[in-house]
């Protein structure tokens, strides 16, 4: 199973997300995700045989204990690519207010699960939720006008659990189910 832990954005962002995303639509080479699907990724775990989940589950909820966050209120709005305007990989919105929640917590998890084996993070963390993926350099010029203009605001929504979560890839991109989830 190729497996995640994130935070999930509410159903009733999935209509401001795809608004943000028609901000792009004239851009060339632009895959955008799923709106109805849209994430916090806060530990990708990649390949994992199913009989390691309880393991993990376990990890999870020391790393919850350790990092004390309590529910919280988190903001998303504003654009920003991956890894930068000069060349663009991914295309996202940010995490306003409640980033330093998922700091804490990314920081716990990240520890717990690289002690079970898991690859280290290679790159420091951003809360943010992947709007589109860039093919290739068609239409930079575009996403950089609409990344470089005025910053939408999708919305506020309070955050009470963290999920593990599966990802299948299909022919019309990745499907997600959740696996556990767990309590702030």
């Amino acid at each position: 199973m190729r497996l995640f832990l994130a935070i999930d954005l509410p159903e009733s962002f999935a209509e401001s997300v795809a608004s943000v995303q028609e901000l792009f639509g004239d851009a060339p080479s632009l895959r955008f995700t799923d709106p109805e699907q849209a994430h916090v990724t806060m530990k990708f775990l990649g390949e994992t045989p199913s009989d390691r989940v309880p393991e993990i589950e376990a990890a999870v909820e020391d790393a919850l204990d350790a990092a004390g966050v309590d529910p919280f209120d988190a903001t998303v709005g504003g654009l920003g690519v991956f890894p930068s305007l000069d060349y663009i990989r991914v295309i996202w919105t940010g995490v306003q207010d409640g980033g330093e929640e998922m700091t804490r917590l990314h920081e716990a998890l990240e520890r717990e699960t690289t002690a079970l084996g898991f690859d280290e993070e290679t790159h420091e963390f951003t809360p943010h939720i992947t709007l589109a993926r860039m093919e290739d350099a068609r239409g930079k010029g575009r996403v950089r006008e609409v990344v470089e203009g005025e910053a939408p605001r999708i919305g506020t929504f309070r955050v009470r659990e963290l999920r593990l979560k599966k990802s299948e890839l299909g022919p019309s991109g990745p499907v997600y189910e959740t696996v556990s989830r767990f309590s702030l």
